[in-house]
């Protein structure tokens, strides 16, 4: 029997009918695991976003029901996107599994920061996005859960105005030990914030108070500072301008 060739990208053109139910939109998006694609259900006309997994990276579907389980057990939490059911459809003769969520409206962090003045955040600001994605964390933390790779491509920005909506994509499955994966997330709130200021270009000139929580990226000392998001969470709610 011959092995199916490892399928890089789907490519599904926008009118794709899915399951016989849903219709492609547009590609939202792709990464290790598969790609994300901005769907219509047929008879309601609800947007809806669909991931679809590349079946070498979702062997025995281990990979997708891992990743529904855990947004399943993040519905509570609102800066995680809304699971609501998986699809398996034929695709380039194999069956691929298609997990269906919420379609979340905005924009990602990444072109949202490349929008403003300099291309990047100010200190106040700056600190705002932390805090929205930190409380955010915070709750999926206490469900036992974590992110593992948050960066500025899987953030998005549903709006600003007096403080940050955001919602956070692309969970990710680590076998390793789960507090060094919850440490991860630590560090990778504090990088999001020394990145957002505009990274080393900048770093020398922000006030004190942002230096007292990016320590120079140096996850020793971020750790020491806040051993958890809780820890962080604190530090900023006590957190004073001169």
């Amino acid at each position: 029997m011959v092995k199916p060739k490892p399928i890089e990208s789907f490519d599904l053109k926008p009118g794709r009918i899915l399951a016989r139910k849903y219709e492609v939109v547009a590609r939202l998006g792709g990464g290790w695991e598969g790609e994300v694609y901005m769907i219509r259900e047929k008879n309601t006309r609800i947007e809806r976003a669909a991931k679809l997994f590349f079946p070498q990276r979702n062997p025995r579907n281990k990979t997708a029901r891992l990743y529904a389980r855990k947004l399943h057990k993040l519905r509570g939490c609102p800066i995680a996107i809304h699971y609501h059911t998986e699809e398996i459809v034929p695709l380039r003769r194999q069956p691929i599994t298609v997990l269906v969520s919420e379609y979340v409206e905005g924009e990602l962090l990444s072109a949202f920061l490349k929008r403003q003045p300099g291309g990047r955040l100010q200190a106040t600001q700056g600190i705002q996005l932390l805090y929205a994605l930190v409380v955010g964390m915070q709750c999926i933390h206490q469900a036992r859960e974590y992110h593992g790779d948050l960066h500025s491509e899987n953030i998005i920005v549903e709006s600003y105005g007096l403080e940050f909506q955001l919602k956070i994509l692309d969970f990710f499955h680590w076998s390793g030990p789960k507090r060094a994966v919850l440490q991860d997330d630590v560090c990778d709130l504090v990088r999001l914030l020394y990145d957002s200021l505009g990274g080393v270009r900048f770093y020398s000139k922000q006030p004190k108070q942002i230096k007292a929580i990016c320590l120079g990226l140096k996850r020793s000392l971020i750790l020491k500072r806040f051993p958890t998001v809780t820890h962080l969470k604190h530090h900023l709610e006590a957190l004073r301008w001169d």
